[in-house]
């Protein structure tokens, strides 16, 4: 909460709300209902100010500028754009009266996710971004800028079947460039994680599915192609079942895969457990 005074009145009411709406919330501690709605508009805006500022006005202590806007009685609220009245109520209002009102201004939840989701992803923060969208996706999965953002998420972390699959729920009126982006995309990870020499690899341990160093090649070229999951199951099975003369390297390998994963993938915690479990 800002606490408007004469000092700051410029600022708050006429600069700020050029750039974001400003809620003006007057009490007095002699209306105990005002303080009550101050409280309540202040919990539930909490976390939103790149949103809506909550500014506060004791009509006591501030009588000239309640005069200003003209307050004849408390608890009363003013939204405020561009430095003038865009909506409000007065009196006392039940908590869903509050938050229909809010609502109306303020972004969905879904929104504010999305948006946390386009900063992570564009700073290459791809745990931050997933935990972001899939929120998102999961209060509304019908949107298709939400499903584009997690597509583009699934794609960096090498969940390719995932990505073709939500891709193909995109309709014809929303396949603009950032889908057509993701066809691009999905179609070049394709064809790196089907590659002739990942395909020569397969065929090969196939053969000699006991050959520990093309086991090592084919680890080395899944990591590559963001194929993680394949790549730490064959290297964690190679440091399982090798022996001194040949473990160290397939455990160095095994380290390598983990450490390029991002913080907090789940799949890294996963096979550290399995590792941590093996040596101790």
């Amino acid at each position: 909460m800002i606490a408007i005074t004469v000092e700051n009145f410029q600022q708050i009411i006429v600069e700020q709300s050029k750039q974001k709406l400003v809620l003006v919330s007057f009490w007095a501690d002699q209306v105990p209902e005002s303080v009550v709605l101050r409280d309540k508009l202040a919990a539930k805006l909490a976390g939103l100010e790149d949103y809506m500022i909550l500014a506060t006005l004791d009509c006591h202590s501030q009588a000239p500028i309640a005069q200003q806007f003209g307050i004849q009685g408390l608890p009363t609220v003013i939204l405020l754009k561009d430095a003038q009245p865009l909506d409000g109520f007065s009196g006392t209002q039940d908590d869903a009266t509050v938050a229909d009102f809010l609502d109306k201004y303020l972004p969905q939840p879904q929104d504010v996710l999305l948006g946390q989701a386009r900063i992570a992803l564009a700073e290459n923060q791809l745990v931050e971004a997933q935990a972001a969208i899939v929120q998102a996706y999961q209060l509304d999965s019908t949107r298709a800028d939400i499903k584009l953002i997690l597509i583009d998420v699934l794609l960096k972390t090498g969940k390719n079947k995932d990505a073709k699959a939500l891709l193909e729920t995109i309709t014809m009126v929303d396949q603009d460039s950032d889908y057509h982006a993701l066809m691009a995309k999905l179609e070049l990870a394709e064809a790196a994680e089907n590659s002739p020499e990942i395909q020569a690899l397969e065929a090969q341990i196939k053969a000699s599915p006991g050959d520990i160093n093309i086991n090592q090649q084919l680890a080395a070229q899944y990591s590559q192609v963001n194929r993680h999951e394949e790549a730490l199951t064959i290297l964690f099975r190679l440091v399982q079942a090798g022996d001194e003369s040949t473990k160290d390297k397939s455990k160095e390998l095994f380290l390598d895969v983990l450490k390029s994963l991002p913080d907090g993938d789940p799949l890294a915690a996963k096979f550290r457990r399995k590792l941590y479990t093996l040596m101790y």
